[in-house]
Order: structure tokens, then C-alpha cells, then sequence
């Protein structure tokens, strides 16, 4: 078996699971995710990010919500205490981080990044806004 994935939406993937286990060869690997992290979600984290990119300058920089996102995510890894990666740059005159891609979290994950999100805005006296998706609902 080269890849699968399965979402254990109910009885018969998870019957299918049982038995992709049972019959997986020695040394297979089985990784288990929470659920993904949901389209409110997702749409509150930019939100975030983006009104934090309106409204603070960091470390003397105007940065992009997708710049505060990275932030954010290394702010993530390291509450989780996970391990900073970082590499040489191509032209040896930096680094680059290697760490979590927000598309792959989990709504657990989620919930954690934007609190962190929130508590720092807080701290910075940020003025949050609605996703667009709520208000134009």
C-alpha cells in the first residue's frame, strides 16, 4: 500500500480502517489527526491577521497578514513546545524556518493559534473585526 487517507465519517470508513490495519504489512506507519480545522475558523484566523497588519507595526515593519500568520504559527509551536527547525537559506546569508502549515491543522490546533492570536492583539491593543464571510451574512 503506498498512501491512503480515511476520515471516520462513520461506521463503514471506520470498519475499513480496522481492516487496512489488519492487513497493513510490518513497519507500515499509521499516522491519527484530530479533525481539520473548519471554514469559521479559518476565516476568524485571517481576519485576526489581517487586522493586526492594519493596525501594528513590527519591530519597525508594516507585515502582511500572511507574514503575521508565520508568526503566529512559530508562537504555536513554541507553546506546544515543539522543536525549532530552522535551515540555511540557498544563498547561505540566512535561515529559513521549517514548521506547521496552517492548512494542516487541526481544529484543536486552530483553537490554539487563535487564542494566541487574540492574547497578542490583546496585549497590543488591537481592534478586532468580523471575517468577511460573517459580515456579510
Amino acid at each position: 500500500m503506498g498512501r491512503a487517507l480515511l476520515v471516520l465519517a462513520n461506521e463503514t470508513f471506520r470498519s475499513k480502517a480496522i481492516d487496512w490495519i489488519m492487513r497493513a504489512p510490518v513497519d507500515t506507519r499509521v499516522e491519527f489527526k484530530g479533525p481539520k480545522r473548519t471554514t469559521p475558523q479559518n476565516d476568524r484566523m485571517w481576519a485576526m491577521l489581517t487586522d493586526l497588519s492594519l493596525q501594528l507595526a513590527w519591530h519597525g515593519q508594516q507585515l502582511t497578514p500572511e507574514d503575521w500568520k508565520l508568526v503566529m504559527l512559530d508562537a504555536l509551536r513554541r507553546e506546544k513546545h515543539d522543536q525549532l527547525r530552522l535551515v540555511p537559506n540557498t544563498d547561505g546569508t540566512g535561515f529559513v524556518p521549517l514548521g506547521t502549515s496552517s492548512s494542516d491543522l487541526s481544529k484543536e490546533e486552530m483553537t490554539d493559534l487563535i487564542e494566541i492570536i487574540f492574547a497578542f492583539g490583546a496585549r497590543h491593543h488591537v481592534i478586532w473585526s468580523e471575517p468577511k464571510s460573517k459580515a456579510a451574512a
